[in-house]
């Protein structure tokens, strides 16, 4: 793990996104009118996003526990696929741009576990960091790809 010890702290924030491309109309209907067998898609993978983020450094070795502020997950639907981003807040000695794509990529899962059985074409497009800052260096992709 790497030595923080002499790092300043300051408010860390980090955006990640991950898409998921569903197979068909139905499926994007079935979530939207709350047809799903295994529950509501969207608070589910939000709570599973939530855990994630909170448990980053439990799965991932080299991730430091540091103190979460703030999570906020939204969607977007367009056509067939479904953005989902996270913005993640500490103030910290570290930032937290794997926890914002963890979590990302564990709503996406968690998406794709739930409509498995309702859809054989669901895919996992992209999980990538949008933006970071606070730290010593600051990155915005929300204009790229």
């Amino acid at each position: 793990m790497v030595d923080i010890t002499n790092k300043k702290v300051t408010l860390r924030i980090a955006t990640a996104e991950a898409v998921v491309l569903l197979g068909s109309n139905e499926t994007l209907e079935a979530i939207q009118q709350g047809r799903v067998p295994k529950g509501d898609v969207f608070e589910m993978s939000k709570a599973a996003g939530l855990l994630a983020v909170k448990k980053t450094p439990d799965l991932l070795p080299d991730c430091h526990p540091l103190p979460i502020e703030g999570t906020q997950i939204e969607y977007e639907i367009r056509d067939l696929r479904i953005y989902i981003r996270i913005t993640v807040k500490t103030n910290y000695k570290t930032g937290v741009e794997v926890e914002a794509m963890h979590g990302a990529s564990v709503v996406a899962l968690n998406m794709y576990d739930m409509l498995k059985p309702l859809d054989k074409k669901i895919e996992i497009r992209s999980i990538r960091l949008l933006s970071k800052s606070g730290g010593k260096s600051d990155i915005d992709n929300t204009n790229g790809g």
